[in-house]
């Protein structure tokens, strides 16, 4: 297994240990979700073979910002909080990765955020070089890795959204529902919705205040429209958040 310190580094990537002729990707349950889902039988064990697993316990550092970015992250189990540290010292949150994720896919040669483990994590490193080699030699995983990244960047373009004109009680209806669809894209279709980040990490994410993202969520619970339980939020009334949601 990887270590922390081993996600700092470049090593060279060798056949994961518990991998059998793609069997390791094969059972892997978000193989549907991320850039795998694409490749053909043999792609999987030549993708098998330049993978090591990386697992983080929570609150440990997967890369850091500005560093030199060496490998590409699958997130296979877990979540993350990916953030900027900003010139004056303040934090903003950018994202929160879930499995199905891939991490290190932008072209810049230092990371542009950080990346810090909510939970305990499960990822697939590639070293990037080879990670590239490997997908421009593969048209289908190309047009695959358009879909991805075309899909960040709606999530980007709602995130711009969500931080302009729409009020406290807006930004929190629009992140749960946010979060909902996302766990539910992972077959976790539930009333309760995993929320394994902090309200301050809200807090960052939305452009609030700790107290502000409490407030509005107390606010939601006092109207029925949620319950909130240890480790989430279950919605009571879908509707009435997603209406809240789309003002």
């Amino acid at each position: 297994m990887a270590s922390h310190s081993e996600a700092h580094s470049a090593p060279p990537l060798t056949l994961c240990p518990n991998a059998k002729a793609a069997v390791h990707c094969e059972q892997c349950r978000v193989r549907s979700l991320s850039l795998c889902g694409a490749l053909e039988p043999d792609e999987l064990v030549e993708l098998d073979r330049l993978s090591r697993p990386l697992t983080l316990s929570a609150r440990e550092t997967m890369f850091e910002q500005d560093e030199l970015a060496h490998s590409v992250f699958n997130v296979t189990a877990g979540s993350a909080r990916l953030y900027r540290l900003l010139p004056d010292g303040r934090r903003q949150i950018v994202g929160f990765a879930l499995p199905g994720d891939f991490l290190g896919l932008s072209l810049t040669e230092r990371n542009a955020f950080s990346a810090d483990a909510l939970t305990p994590l499960t990822a697939c490193q590639f070293s990037r070089q080879a990670f590239s080699d490997f997908v421009d030699a593969k048209p289908h995983v190309l047009r695959k890795l358009h879909q991805l990244a075309s899909h960040e960047l709606s999530m980007a373009q709602e995130q711009m959204v969500i931080l302009g004109r729409r009020t406290a009680e807006e930004k929190v209806a629009a992140f749960l529902i946010g979060m909902r669809l996302r766990w539910a894209r992972l077959s976790q279709q539930s009333v309760t919705i995993p929320l394994p980040m902090t309200r301050q990490d809200i807090g960052d994410f939305l452009g609030l205040t700790v107290e502000t993202v409490s407030r509005m969520l107390t606010r939601l619970a006092r109207e029925k429209a949620i319950l909130i339980v240890p480790d989430g939020v279950r919605l009571l009334d879908v509707k009435r958040i997603e209406s809240i949601a789309e003002s």
